[in-house]
């Protein structure tokens, strides 16, 4: 087995296992049994078990991170038209929900971390949270017309409706399918969105 694939490997058993029990509960050792590798070989690849966990963490943002670019990559493309708004409100939804129904538990891990009282592991978590609003209120500031500041609020509580939404969505038995999920939080955050949507622009379904 290469490198790589050795280090993707102990990344997805500690993934499982940082998910399922957590990070104060797993050994560097519980680590190395599982992945059939020895404690030499685990720590040339992760000095620490926080490194290890850090880098779970990073591998879950970037996933993330990747939904939101092609939810809000066809309003950075080019100018927003008629009707955009609320299509790019639904991506984001779908983009989290999505998300979640793929990493399962370990979306907690960026999303409920019980380990943020570390400042590096905290950072990472909130570097996730921030470059999410970050990108979503740049394509919320040509929506609305409003300033960057208000745009990366509106960014911030659409991304933590949409986040509580798909946790809560996955773990209950029995509820909304990911697609009905998905479309009635649009369509709440829509109806609030398209109270300040810029006068100039008649967007479809809007009132």
């Amino acid at each position: 087995m290469s490198r790589d694939d050795r280090r993707a490997q102990v990344l997805s058993v500690a993934q499982e296992l940082f998910s399922t029990e957590g990070y104060h509960h797993v050994s560097m050792d519980d680590i190395a049994d599982r992945a059939a590798v020895s404690k030499p070989v685990l720590y040339r690849h992760f000095p620490s078990k926080l490194d290890l966990y850090g880098a779970v963490v990073d591998q879950r943002a970037i996933e993330l991170l990747a939904a939101i670019d092609a939810a809000v990559e066809p309003l950075e493309a080019g100018p927003v038209q008629p009707g955009e708004g609320r299509v790019v409100v639904a991506a984001i939804v779908r983009a989290y929900v999505d998300f979640v129904e793929g990493a399962g538990e370990s979306a907690a891990l960026l999303f409920e971390s019980d380990v943020t009282k570390d400042v590096g592991v905290r950072a990472r978590v909130e570097h996730a949270s921030t470059e999410a609003a970050r990108r979503i209120g740049t394509v919320l500031v040509d929506v609305t017309g409003l300033p960057p500041e208000s745009a990366s609020m509106l960014a911030v509580a659409l991304t933590a409706m949409a986040q509580a939404a798909a946790t809560h969505r996955f773990r209950s038995s029995g509820g909304p399918t990911p697609d009905i999920t998905s479309e009635l939080v649009a369509r709440l955050a829509w109806r609030g969105i398209a109270g300040l949507v810029r006068p100039d622009f008649e967007y479809e379904g809007s009132a």
